[in-house]
C-alpha cells in the first residue's frame, strides 16, 4: 500500500480534523445500526488524537468497547469518472468504515493503516458521510494480546468488568493518525518495491512496479537531491546505475527521489508517484553490524509515540521536537517500541539519517514466570499466529522502502523460554527473511540465555534487563557484576552479536539525593554508569538503547507515579541529569573507533 500523496496525476482531501463522536458504553451502535444515519448527541473530537486524554470524564479515559466517529467531506467534481479511495492511517485496535451508511472497509491491527476503494459510493459535487467505529478491546488473538476480566463477586457491581494487558504503557485508543481521501485513474500504480547495493562508487537501485493492469507503459527516472536526472529506466523491473552515488549514511541522509510514471498504451500519464530512496547496505558480520560495510554502534532509545493531552496521536510538532532531541543528545537510533509508527515519522528519519528498528506489536507475550504457559489453545493460538503473519507481512510491506529502517524486531519480550515458543517464531522468522532478504531480524529477549529456545532464528540478540531496579532494586554495587555476566553468556551460548536494547530506572525529575538512592535523578544516571563500563569492555555488544526516550503514560498502579518515569526526557521534553550525561558519552564515542 502506497502512503497517499499528491503527485502528478494523483490528489488528496485530507479530513483530519474534528470529527462528531459518540461513546457507545452498551456496544448498542452497531445493533441500532447508527452508521445509518448522522449520529446523534456527539461531542467535539480531533483526528488524529487519542480520545482518552481529551475530556474531563473518566469514564471515557477508561471506557471499553466501541466508540463512533462520524465527518462528512465533499468529493470535488473533478473526481468523476476516477477512482476514490479513503486512507485510514491508525485505528486502535479494531474498526469499521461506513461511506454513507454503506460498508466499505473492517480492520484488526491499530498500528497500520488500511483503505478501502469508495468509488460509486462516495458521489462526486455533493456532501458524503463517513463514519468510523473503533473498538479498543484487547485478547489473545490482538496485537498486543489482553483479556477481559469479570467480578462475580458482592464487592462489585453486577456486569463490572475491566481490561487487562500485559504491557507497560496506557491503551490509548482512536483514529491515531491521519484519516485522507484521494483519487488515482482506473489504471494506476499499485505498488512499488525498492532495494539498493554499492558496488564501488556506484549504487544499485532494484525496483519493481505493481500495477492494476498489464497494459500500460512504466517509465522511472532517478533525480539528486539538486534535481539532476542521475539514472532513467523502463519497464515494470529493472535496475538503476548510479555513478559516483551518494550514500544514505546514520546522520549522513542523502535522498534521491525516484519518480515513477505509468503511461496509457496510448502514451498519455496515467499515474505518478515520487518515492525517497536512500542508497545503503545492511548486513551482520561476526560481531558486528554494518551500514554501507562500515561498522555501526546503535546509541539511542526505546521510545513511544506518546504526548500529553494527544495520546498517541501524531504530532508533528512533537516530532520534530523528539528529533531535535535525538540530535542534541548525540543518538543515532531509536527501536518502534513497542508496535509500528506513523509513516510521517519513518519519513523524518530517512531524512535525518536515524536509524531505526522496526517492531511488530507483539509485547506482553509472558507472564514473567516461567511455570506459566503462554502458547495455548485459549491464548497464544492458531489464530493468534496467523495475525502475527498478517502484522508482520503488512508491517514490512509498508517500511520496506525506507533507509532508516535496518532491522526488523519480531516480539518484545515473548515467552521465548517455553517449547511452543519454537514453531511459533521459526515461522515467523521464515516469513520475514522470505518477505525482505535484505534485513536482519530480531526478537528482543526477555528470559536469560540458558532459557531462551529461539535465539538460533535470528541475527541479532537483543537484550532488556533491569538490574538494580526490578532485580535486586538499590544494589548498584552488582550491576556491573551481573550485567556483564549475562551479556557474556549471551555471545557464549548463540555467537552473535548484541544490543542491551533496554535498561534504565525511574527518575522523578527534580528528586535527587547523594548517595543515590531510587527514584532519584542521581540514581538514574549512576545506574546507566555503571551499565556502559560493562559495554565498552566488550566488543560483541553493538548497541544501547536506553529505556525509555521520555516519561509516558501508563494504566494505573502501584509501581507507577502518574506514568513511567525511566525517560532521559520528561513526559514535556525537558532533560533530567542522565541526558546531559549521555549527551557527553555518546558524543565522545565517535572518538573512540576501536569500540566499532
Amino acid at each position: 500500500m502506497l502512503f497517499p500523496k499528491d503527485t502528478l496525476t494523483r490528489e488528496i482531501k485530507d479530513l483530519s480534523g474534528i470529527w462528531r463522536f459518540k461513546a457507545d458504553p452498551g456496544n448498542r451502535g452497531r445493533e441500532e445500526k447508527w452508521h445509518h444515519q448522522p449520529l446523534q448527541d456527539t461531542i467535539p473530537m480531533p483526528v488524529p488524537a487519542s480520545y482518552n486524554d481529551i475530556t474531563q470524564d473518566a469514564a471515557l479515559r477508561d471506557h471499553i468497547g466501541d466508540v463512533w466517529y462520524e465527518q462528512t467531506f465533499i468529493v470535488p467534481r473533478s473526481w468523476s469518472g476516477d477512482r476514490m479511495m479513503l486512507w485510514v492511517g491508525s485505528a486502535c485496535h479494531h474498526a469499521v468504515v461506513w461511506v454513507n451508511g454503506v460498508e466499505v472497509a473492517s480492520h484488526k491491527g491499530g498500528f497500520l493503516p488500511f483503505e478501502a476503494d469508495i468509488t460509486g459510493i462516495a458521489v462526486p459535487g455533493r456532501e458524503n458521510r463517513v463514519t468510523i467505529v473503533v473498538n479498543n478491546v484487547l485478547n489473545w488473538q490482538t496485537l498486543p494480546p489482553g483479556r477481559i476480566k469479570t467480578f462475580e463477586d458482592e464487592k462489585h457491581p453486577e456486569g463490572y468488568r475491566v481490561q487487562e494487558y500485559f504491557h507497560d504503557f496506557f491503551n490509548y485508543a482512536g483514529l491515531h493518525r491521519p484519516v485522507k481521501l484521494y483519487r488515482t485513474s482506473g489504471l494506476f500504480i499499485q505498488d512499488i518495491t525498492v532495494t539498493t547495493d554499492v558496488q564501488g562508487e556506484s549504487g544499485l537501485i532494484g525496483y519493481t512496479v505493481d500495477c492494476s493492469q498489464p497494459e500500460g507503459e512504466v517509465r522511472v527516472r532517478l533525480l539528486d537531491e539538486d534535481g539532476k536526472e542521475a539514472a532513467t529506466g523502463k519497464g515494470s523491473s529493472g535496475t538503476l546505475l548510479v555513478e559516483k552515488a551518494r550514500l544514505w549514511k546514520p546522520l549522513q541522509a542523502y535522498l534521491y527521489t525516484l519518480h515513477v510514471e505509468l503511461l496509457h498504451p496510448d502514451g498519455q500519464l496515467a499515474d505518478h508517484y515520487l518515492l525517497q530512496v536512500g542508497i545503503r547496505t545492511v548486513k551482520v558480520e561476526g560481531t558486528r553490524f554494518l551500514i554501507n560495510g562500515e561498522p555501526f554502534y546503535f546509541k539511542g532509545f526505546g521510545k513511544h509515540e506518546d504526548s500529553d493531552i494527544r495520546g498517541k496521536g501524531l504530532d508533528h510538532a512533537v516530532n520534530v521536537k523528539d528529533f531535535n532531541l535525538l540530535k542534541w543528545i548525540n543518538a543515532n537510533s531509536f527501536r518502534t517500541s513497542h508496535y509500528p509508527y506513523a509513516e510521517e515519522l519513518l519519513e523524518l528519519a530517512d531524512r535525518e539519517g536515524i536509524v531505526v528498528i522496526g517492531e511488530v506489536p507483539a509485547v506482553g507475550f509472558t507472564f514473567f514466570n516461567y511455570n506459566d504457559k503462554v502458547y495455548t489453545p485459549d491464548q497464544a493460538n492458531e489464530e493468534t499466529l496467523a495475525h502475527h503473519h498478517d502484522v508482520l507481512s503488512d508491517l514490512i510491506a509498508r517500511d520496506k522502502n525506507h533507509p532508516s529502517v535496518v532491522m526488523w524486531s519480531l516480539a518484545n519480550e515473548a515467552a521465548t523460554f517455553q517449547d511452543e515458543a519454537v514453531p511459533y517464531f521459526r515461522q515467523l522468522a521464515d516469513t520475514a527473511r522470505r518477505l525482505d532478504p535484505q534485513r536482519p531480524i530480531t526478537i528482543v529477549q526477555w528470559p536469560l540465555p540458558d532459557k531462551c529456545k529461539v535465539a538460533q532464528f535470528f541475527d541479532v540478540i537483543c537484550v532488556n534487563r533491569y538490574y538494580s531496579w526490578y532485580q535486586d532494586p538499590g544494589a548498584l554495587e552488582l550491576v556491573e557484576h551481573q550485567v556483564e555476566w549475562e551479556l557474556t553468556n549471551w555471545y557464549r551460548n548463540f555467537g552473535k552479536p548484541v544490543i542491551m536494547t533496554e535498561y534504565g530506572a525511574d527518575a522523578i525529575a527534580g528528586f535527587h539525593q547523594d548517595p543515590p538512592v531510587m527514584f532519584t535523578e542521581e540514581y538514574q544516571e549512576e545506574l546507566l554508569t555503571r551499565y556502559h563500563n560493562v559495554f565498552d569492555r566488550l566488543d560483541f555488544v553493538i548497541g544501547e538503547h536506553v529505556w525509555a526516550f521520555a516519561d509516558f503514560a501508563t494504566k494505573q498502579g502501584i509501581t507507577r507515579i502518574n506514568g513511567n518515569k525511566k525517560g532521559v526526557f520528561t513526559r514535556q521534553r525537558q532533560p533530567k541529569a542522565a541526558a546531559r550525561m549521555l549527551r557527553s558519552r555518546w558524543g565522545e564515542m565517535d572518538e573512540y573507533p576501536e569500540k566499532l
